[in-house]
């Protein structure tokens, strides 16, 4: 597999198996990075999805301090390199999903930014009402990304990943384990008459 394409590209489709396992690898670099950070001496650290929002939310910056650099700086470099992989491999399954990648704004992005700054909404109805339409958003991103199969033809995205040829499910390929030697006519060369015969 062309882990640079699965991981960093937009083109083509995955199927669901590689997109659990790309959050999986996500997963996996965050509590990598989280336990670099904590060796050197920071008592607490994780990654979330609120750290891709605060990056437009003014209170961010204002509680920032000296001392906060060393998990400023992780977080500078991990969380664009973990959106930039959630991203790619989001939008390869929404391509599988037969689904453009502008889908992504209402799945994840629309839901995001309501839930960063949610809190800062006087009106109890409308936070409400902006709060459960981005539930619900989220959640059908989710079950499309996590659970639904992809498209079985080739669609405007590409061929299926998960396509079998009828000659593999036989368990061997003909066209690649007969070799047909192409006929020639006439006899074999001993069968010939010779002339002075």
């Amino acid at each position: 597999m062309d882990w640079t394409w699965y991981l960093f590209s937009f083109n083509g489709r995955i199927n669901r198996a590689k997109f659990w396992l790309a959050l999986l690898i996500i997963v996996c670099w965050m509590a990598f990075l989280a336990a670099i950070v904590v060796a050197f001496g920071a008592r607490r650290f994780g990654f979330s999805v609120e750290d891709v929002f605060k990056i437009v939310d003014p209170n961010t910056y204002r509680a920032l301090s000296l001392a906060d650099l060393p998990l400023i700086l992780a977080k500078v470099i991990g969380t664009p390199l973990f959106t930039w992989v959630f991203a790619a491999t989001a939008i390869k399954r929404l391509h599988d999903r037969d689904k453009s990648a502008w889908w992504v704004l209402p799945f994840f992005v629309l839901p995001g930014l309501v839930n960063q700054f949610l809190d800062r909404i006087d009106n109890d109805y409308v936070s409400f009402a902006l709060g459960l339409i981005s539930i619900v958003f989220a959640t059908w991103g989710w079950i499309e990304l996590l659970f639904f199969r992809g498209s079985r033809k080739t669609n405007r995205f590409g061929a299926n990943p998960l396509y079998v040829s009828p000659a593999s499910e036989l368990g061997w390929d003909q066209q690649h384990e007969l070799e047909m030697v192409p006929h020639k006519a006439g006899p074999p060369p001993q069968w010939r008459v010779k002339p002075e015969a």
